[in-house]
Formats: structure tokens, C-alpha cells, sequence
């Protein structure tokens, strides 16, 4: 046995005598979050003002939510709710996920793989969604980064995340229009290092030109967030509450610490509705300008008794475009129906089944390579000594 259960249980004990008193906290800061949303909602011009005067002045790094202009120039206020619009008649929908095998030194080789998966369909069309993978092998030299390190996980994440998205700009330039992309996570690049990594930077430049692309196409473009536990209006809300002549204490003030934005919108939100849109506050604002600037709004994909929270990232060409800004919604809403229970993007569902990688996968592909080279008389190494002693037993665990 390597978990102490009696430890472990004792700090549960402790943990539900204080579970109560906690949860009261919490639901009186709720309460407070939802009032301070309903007095603040058509402040957005002195809100966007106070924002930007902390970031001037006090925090560049600061996050949250920023008010912003909606579709059409229209101001839409904080607590905005918008109605379920019409599906567009016709529309080519394309999604894309990815996964990888990262590098492994306790491997008997060496290897990376990226695994894309896209699936394209068309509204009120009979034929099957088209299903295409794309398999990426790097070995050898295309292991390193540029100052002779191996390529961490985070790196090779940020590899199949521009993977995605290029995949998506490939196959939308050639796709029947009004055409409507979506992957499964936020659209916001991160990467390990972000101000040093030169390696980020090179990713960041390539996504930079994939959102451009896309824009000169036309393409409504989004990241969707499935149970989002970000706290950007709630942090909005904060910086509310802070008073004009404290602002320099913003880094050191959680007045509403434990609230997040599903908190606010789970209640206002009807089945089918989306939240105003709001513009992103971060230090990578500066890599987002003009009409890359990345804005979100949340949306209810659940049902009556049943609400589910999700948040949606577009860039401001889809922001300001209320015809785009229909489409989505309405599309997105209609996707996260057919898996019915389990209100889901149907398409990000097919995407993430085709791409992907199975550990059995993972295993005749090292095998695969392992035949290769020994076919070529080439010597190749064993697994780790620590690797064999933990396959003795059988692989019981997922260890990254």
C-alpha cells in the first residue's frame, strides 16, 4: 500500500468540519459578485478607464475581463443576456484537436509525435462528416530546441496547438462559406517562457499569421472552454471595488477570492443564451492588436434545470461582426445538443477520437522504429533500468 488512508482520512475529517462555514463564505461572496455585476452593468466606458489606468501605472501583468464594444459598435452591458438566434441555412463547420507523444529519455528510443485530427462538415447537408488525420514523427535533430535543449512537454503542446490551427486555415481556404472553426481549448497561445523562448516566439509569429489568414477569409474563428474555472469578470468586479486613490494596491487585493465567472452567469443565463462580449486584459494583449484582439463571452449549452457554463474566445473581427457572432452562437449551441446529456461540441468530440494516442499506439510505434534500424544494422539503446523495474508489474499508473 503506498497511500496512507488514515492520514488522508483525518485530513478529510478536518476538511468537511470546516466545509460548511466555507461554503456560507463562498455563497455570500456570490451574492456580493452578482450584485456589483448588476450595479456595474452599463459602466463600461469608466470601467475600461480604471483598467487601463492599473495597467499604465501599476500592473502590466494584470488579467481579467475588459469591457467592450459589441457587435456593430453597440455598448452591451455587463450583465447582458442574448437570445438563442436562428442556425444559419448553410455552413461548412471544421474542428480540430491534437495530441502528442512527447520526449522520453527512458525510452529505448527517443521520440516525439504530433497527432492532428480535423472533421469537416455541412449544415443541412446528407453527406457524412469528412474525418482526416495528420501524424507528425520528429526524431533525431528535431528533438532540440535552437539552444540545444530537449523539447519539453510544454513545447511539443505548443507545437500541436499551431498544428491545429494551421490545419484549420489549410482546409477552410478551400471549404464552402460562410465557413466556422472551432478547437477545443482557449485561443490564446502559451507557451513555457513566453518573454525569453525564442521558440515561442517563432510559434507565436506562425499563429499570428494563421489568425491574419483567417481573417482575410472571412472565417469565424473560436477556442471553446468546456467548464471554465477563469475569474476575469470576477476580477473586473474586483478592480470595481477597489477605490480610485488604492489602485496601486491591486496586486495585494482578492476582496472576492474563490468566485469565479460560472458563479455569475449560471444563474443569468437562460438555456441557449450567451453573455455580453468582453475583451481579454493580459500581458500578452500587446502580441493581439486590431482585429487579432482576442475577446469571450460565456454561454449556457445546458438545459432548463440543468445549466452548463462554457466559455468562447474569438477575435475581434468575430466580435464585432454580429452576423458572425450569430453564427457561432447558434452553431455552437446546436453542436452541444447531439451528444444530448453531455452538452459537448459534437464535432471536438470526433476530432478528439481521431486524434488521439492510444499507449498501445505509443508502443508499435517505438517498435516500429526500433525495427527500422536494427533492419539498417544500426545499435540502438534499452529503457531506462528505472523504466524496466516499474514495467515488471505491469503499467497500472499514467505517469507523465
Amino acid at each position: 500500500m503506498s497511500l496512507d488512508y488514515q492520514q488522508v482520512r483525518e485530513q478529510i475529517k478536518s476538511l468537511g468540519e470546516s466545509a460548511t462555514g466555507r461554503a456560507a463564505r463562498l455563497q455570500n461572496l456570490r451574492v456580493q459578485a452578482g450584485e456589483l455585476l448588476r450595479s456595474n452593468a452599463g459602466e463600461i466606458e469608466r470601467l475600461r478607464q480604471k483598467v487601463n489606468t492599473i495597467v499604465r501605472n501599476h500592473d502590466p501583468n494584470l488579467r481579467c475581463a475588459l469591457p467592450a464594444w459589441g457587435p456593430d459598435g453597440e455598448a452591451e452591458p455587463l450583465d447582458g443576456h442574448y437570445s438563442l438566434p436562428p442556425l444559419p441555412e448553410q455552413a461548412t463547420i471544421l474542428a480540430a484537436d491534437g495530441s502528442q507523444i512527447s520526449p522520453d529519455r527512458h525510452a529505448a528510443v527517443n521520440f516525439c509525435l504530433i497527432n492532428v485530427g480535423t472533421i469537416q462538415m455541412r449544415l443541412n447537408d446528407a453527406l457524412p462528416p469528412e474525418i482526416t488525420t495528420r501524424s507528425q514523427l520528429l526524431y533525431d535533430e528535431d528533438l532540440y530546441t535552437e539552444t540545444g535543449g530537449m523539447l519539453s512537454e510544454a513545447q511539443v503542446a505548443l507545437m500541436r496547438d499551431l498544428n491545429e490551427r494551421e490545419r484549420l486555415k489549410d482546409l477552410a481556404s478551400k471549404a464552402a462559406g460562410p465557413v466556422i472553426t472551432f478547437t477545443d481549448g482557449p485561443m490564446e497561445l502559451w507557451g513555457a517562457g513566453e518573454g525569453e523562448s525564442s521558440e515561442f516566439k517563432k510559434s507565436l509569429e506562425k499563429y499570428m499569421g494563421v489568425l491574419e489568414n483567417l481573417s482575410q477569409q472571412g472565417v469565424i474563428t473560436a477556442g471553446y472552454v468546456d467548464k471554465p474555472a477563469a475569474n476575469l469578470m470576477v476580477r473586473l468586479l474586483e478592480i470595481a471595488m477597489l477605490p480610485g486613490d488604492q489602485l496601486a494596491q491591486v496586486k495585494r487585493y482578492y476582496p472576492l477570492r474563490g468566485v469565479i465567472d460560472r458563479d455569475l452567469f449560471q444563474g443569468l443565463l437562460a438555456p441557449g443564451e450567451r453573455s455580453a462580449v468582453f475583451a481579454i486584459q493580459s500581458r500578452s494583449v500587446q502580441n493581439y492588436r486590431g482585429e487579432l484582439a482576442l475577446h469571450f463571452f460565456y454561454l449556457n449549452v445546458g438545459r432548463t434545470g440543468h445549466p452548463w457554463l462554457a466559455r468562447v474566445e474569438i477575435p475581434a473581427w468575430v466580435a464585432s461582426e454580429r452576423k458572425m457572432l450569430d453564427h457561432l452562437h447558434a452553431v455552437l449551441v446546436h453542436q452541444c445538443t447531439i451528444l444530448g446529456s453531455r452538452p459537448f461540441p459534437y464535432l471536438l468530440h470526433r476530432a478528439h477520437e481521431a486524434a488521439v494516442v492510444t499507449l498501445e499506439e505509443k508502443e508499435q510505434v517505438t517498435q516500429m522504429i526500433l525495427l527500422e534500424l536494427r533492419n539498417r544494422g544500426i545499435e540502438v539503446g534499452e529503457m531506462s533500468q528505472k523504466q524496466a523495474v516499474k514495467n515488471l508489474q505491469g503499467r497500472t499508473t499514467y505517469e507523465r
